[in-house]
């Protein structure tokens, strides 16, 4: 199942005001980027992050997902704690 335009719009929207923020569409999901790094994506309707030492420690409980089969796990973002988002982001991109 593709990701609706309409999540991508809603993540864009909770990410407002995070300079650095960009997508790109591929294969009916959406990559997010931070500063031109890969911070992870949308995919299924769900917005995962990379799974880095930061992501875990700010989001401790956030359950792992495959983002589609075959791929590593990644860390489910609750988009709706937006100041969370802007503090974790960040965090993602200083580590890669």
């Amino acid at each position: 199942m593709a990701s609706s335009k309409e999540y991508l719009e809603f993540v864009k929207e909770q990410l407002g005001g995070l300079d650095g923020v960009s997508y790109r569409a591929m294969m009916g999901e959406y990559i997010i980027y931070y500063n031109r790094k890969v911070v992870g994506g949308i995919y299924d309707d769900r917005f995962l992050l990379k799974p880095t030492s930061s992501a875990k420690k700010l989001m401790p409980d956030a359950p792992e997902e495959l983002p589609y089969e075959g791929a590593k796990k990644m860390l489910l973002a609750d988009i709706d704690d937006r100041e969370l988002l802007h503090k974790v982001i960040p965090a993602v991109a200083g580590e890669l």
